[in-house]
């Protein structure tokens, strides 16, 4: 089965439509599918609901879906340093679901291991719980939180086999993992695609068999923050 195609375009042709759900790796500038988030953009798909341990800044990344008012709603754990964000959601054009950043993670993987659901004491007795149902275990209070399951994952990864077996530079493996097997397909970006044997299993840290396409590209590498002092 062909997995490795030319570009993001094709890589997503037949997997969008408005309205879908879409789990996108990364963390701030860190390992994001910026190629795919781009192809995105450029397809015009609406209406989307984007869970993301973050949504950019205000042009890359995700922003730039954000500035095209491609996105309905964002389930994130962390939105600050993008300005159009904050001003879709303040005029109510925006809708948020917050997340603690260990609950998304765990929704995301909880979903991609088929499981339903789970209890957490992360939120309990605060707006995250609201609506929410409760139970005790051992006396103490547990929130169920519900496992995401997205029409598509979009991820970026260092390198990975012609057969979807990739590894994750560094930080950059954060969301990745778990963002790439919620999805019902799996279309992932690389820096360089190599043979089948030539990685070695050991450091394999996302299985092809969650990768259902693969794309190589150039990328650009940006520095969230810069920090300066006086001498």
């Amino acid at each position: 089965m062909k997995k490795v195609y030319g570009s993001a375009t094709e890589a997503l042709d037949g997997l969008l439509f408005d309205g879908m759900t879409i789990a996108a790796g990364g963390f701030g500038l860190c390992g994001i599918p910026e190629l795919l988030i781009d192809a995105i953009r450029d397809a015009g798909t609406k209406d989307l609901t984007i869970a993301s341990n973050n949504a950019g800044v205000d042009d890359f990344g995700l922003g730039v879906l954000l500035k095209t008012r491609q996105v309905r709603k964002m389930m994130s754990s962390y939105v600050g340093e993008n300005a159009e964000f904050m001003r879709q959601y303040l005029s109510g054009e925006l809708e948020l679901e917050f997340n603690p950043q260990g609950t998304l993670a765990e929704r995301m993987r909880a979903g991609g291991a088929g499981i339903p659901g789970f209890y957490t004491r992360t939120g309990v007795g605060t707006q995250i719980a609201e609506g929410k149902e409760h139970k005790e275990f051992g006396g103490e209070t547990f929130i169920l939180e519900r496992g995401i399951v997205a029409d598509l994952s979009i991820v970026k990864a260092w390198k990975a086999d012609t057969t979807g077996n990739a590894i994750f530079r560094k930080t950059a493996r954060n969301f990745n993992p778990p963002a790439a097997k919620c999805g019902k397909v799996c279309v992932l970006e690389v820096e360089e695609i190599v043979e089948p044997g030539t990685l070695d299993p050991d450091h394999v840290h996302l299985p092809g068999i969650y990768v259902n396409r693969l794309i190589q590209g150039q990328h650009e590498k940006r520095i969230e923050q810069r920090t300066t002092r006086a001498a």
